[in-house]
């Protein structure tokens, strides 16, 4: 069992005080939380600690080294069942698509609002003297758990706002050329076709079969399909359609060898699975953290590297004298503090859980699913994942023999409160599930024993 020091650091970590050294000054009083939701994680750090585990320094730099550790907290339901109830949800429905933006736990809201009410009882002062200048402890966490300098990490809305950073901060002429997969998130493809429209550059689209777990393929499709006039290649590092990881280092090592940037897309990526700056080699990676980092909706980074800086332009102007400041990425106007500086919060709470156990847990949920339809759907089912590999994640998409991916979604959703998405590709179509820690195995079973009735017994 944790003893009562042990109680009060967990206690202060999930709250966020403990998010960086000296936090703790800057943040006002703790926020109000759900009753019971930091006693419950208290339950968890318990039941770890009972096992020889720290649960606040669970920082292995890559999830491969702990894989037996965090596989065995994976099925755990006495270690997961009060991460569970550190989340205000309505259970009515059971929420598979996470993908797009998920909650965020109960504490992490609290410290949102929080800031909100301060801010607003005089906004000239309390927001922009007392609260804004907090995001420098914000960066510093953020670049601390990539692997980055602090000068190399912006605080954005969105991973489309970053992607469309670069996008359109990259001096390109007619003629250009820039190779994007057709997997690629739908507003970064719409972002460089209307560049192509503008600028006269050429966009050149390369195709990669789902699942797959030979990542020399997708490689060696960049790879053919560059040319002298190639600059650039953008790609993302996890699919939002299947849940395929490419390879990144060894994209962006090609590349580099060719003088061609690389842009990545990492909107799937960032805190669904571990990994640092240097793994990748990027010069460039946007994301999101209302996803997996269950930051507040409207929060994500940019980073560029410090050499990098000059060249890109920012979507909105800066100054001269911030050409090589990487805070000229965050000249947007007037935004409200309070949702960048809850990130602290949700960092500390990403940390406490311990990447590797957090990815083995999505996966486990997503192997008990996905493994599920294969076994008992009467050989009609196909999973677009790959399974049992080191190319595959948390999110899901499976398809069914004879049943219209849309309308089976459709009867998910409306007859059943369940929510997924339907994906339609030009190549695949199926459906997209992407549960997170919150999700429950009842959930998971529910959402099973649905689709194989439906296999059985269609959806009319």
């Amino acid at each position: 069992m944790l003893s009562r020091m042990d109680r009060r650091h967990f206690v202060s970590a999930l709250a966020g005080a403990t998010a960086a050294p000296g936090l703790s000054s800057l943040l006002a009083p703790a926020p109000a939380f759900a009753p019971g939701a930091i006693r419950r994680l208290v339950d968890a750090a318990d039941v770890a600690k009972s096992r020889g585990v720290d649960l606040i320094r669970a920082d292995a730099p890559a999830w491969a080294g702990s894989a037996a550790l965090d596989t065995a907290f994976a099925s755990d339901e006495e270690f997961w069942e009060p991460v569970q109830r550190a989340f205000d949800l309505d259970r009515t429905w059971i929420n598979l698509n996470n993908g797009g933006c998920s909650p965020a736990p109960t504490h992490v809201m609290e410290q949102l609002f929080r800031d909100l009410k301060y801010s607003n009882e005089l906004p000239v002062i309390q927001m922009w003297r007392d609260l804004e200048p907090r995001i420098e402890i914000v960066r510093r966490e953020l670049a601390s758990e990539f692997g980055c300098d602090i000068e190399e990490m912006a605080i954005t809305r969105n991973a489309s706002e970053s992607l469309e950073t670069l996008i359109f901060g990259l001096d390109l002429k007619a003629g250009d050329e820039v190779v994007v997969s057709n997997q690629n998130y739908p507003r970064m493809l719409t972002a460089w076709r209307q560049r192509a429209r503008r600028d006269g550059i050429v966009v050149k689209e390369i195709s990669f079969p789902v699942p797959t777990t030979t990542p020399h393929l997708i490689t060696d499709k960049f790879a053919a399909a560059i040319t002298p006039r190639t600059k650039v290649i953008e790609f993302p590092h996890i699919t939002n359609l299947t849940g395929q990881i490419l390879p990144v280092h060894d994209i962006v090592a090609m590349a580099r060898a060719k003088n061609v940037q690389v842009l990545v897309d990492g909107a799937h990526a960032f805190a669904q699975f571990p990994f640092k700056r240097d793994e990748l080699g990027v010069d460039y990676y946007g994301t999101s953290l209302h996803k997996w980092l269950l930051a507040p909706i409207g929060t994500g980074f940019l980073y560029v590297r410090k050499d990098k800086q000059k060249s890109i332009w920012p979507l909105f102007a800066a100054g001269a004298d911030q050409d090589d400041n990487i805070r000229k990425f965050e000249e947007i106007g007037t935004h409200p503090a309070a949702n960048h500086n809850a990130i602290a919060v949700s960092m500390t709470f990403h940390r406490a859980l311990g990447a590797g156990r957090k990815f083995a847990r999505l996966t486990y949920l997503r192997d008990r699913w996905a493994k599920r339809l294969l076994a008992e759907g009467q050989g009609r089912v196909k999973i677009l994942t790959p399974l049992d590999s080191p190319w595959g994640g948390g999110i899901g998409n499976f398809s069914v023999d004879g049943l219209d991916p849309a309308k089976l979604g459709n009867w998910l959703f409306g007859n059943h409160r369940i929510v997924n998405t339907p994906i339609t590709h030009a190549e695949f179509s199926g459906i997209r599930i992407t549960p997170n820690v919150y999700t429950t195995l009842d959930e998971i079973d529910r959402f099973s024993e649905l689709v194989l009735r439906a296999i059985k017994s269609g959806i009319a």
